[in-house]
């Protein structure tokens, strides 16, 4: 199936959906990590941390490639995460060499101010906003995230 011309986007970043999204997670990026920086997290920390929750008993090796990041620089964080008392490391059922993390009790106020910094910054980013649209935008990019996922290489 080709492309057709109405279908074709513009070559101008400013209309590209890649671009733009890109540029709105720098953003949204950017601004979370100024807020993270005043509860002491650097963005590895808080990433990792919200990673975990949303999937407790991930291997390091899963978390290293959601995070798009190399399964040794992930495991010098873990470590320094679990000396903070904010993560637990437990054998895998399945694969005795490997390990899934899960939070530790310790990790749930950080938790609980990280999900309200992301809640205000939400609010800031959406600003004129309606619901309905909100509600529109999120499922359409929800959309976009199963096709690109269903893809094959």
């Amino acid at each position: 199936m080709g492309i057709n011309s109405k279908q074709a986007p513009a070559r101008d970043p400013k209309r590209s959906y890649g671009f733009v999204l890109q540029d709105v997670a720098r953003l949204m990026r950017r601004n979370f990590n100024r807020k993270g920086q005043e509860m002491g997290l650097t963005q590895a920390q808080w990433q990792a941390l919200a990673n975990i929750s949303c999937r407790e008993g991930l291997s390091q090796s899963a978390l290293a490639e959601i995070m798009e990041a190399q399964p040794i620089t992930v495991a010098r964080l873990i470590d320094r995460m679990e000396e903070a008392g904010w993560v637990e490391r437990r054998p895998d059922p399945n694969d005795r060499r490997a390990v899934c993390l899960f939070l530790a009790p310790k990790a749930q106020p950080i938790l609980d101010n990280m999900w309200a910094m992301a809640a205000e910054l939400r609010a800031t980013a959406t600003q004129g906003i309606s619901d309905e649209e909100r509600e529109i935008f999120l499922s359409v990019l929800l959309r976009i995230r199963t096709n690109l996922s269903e893809m094959t290489s």
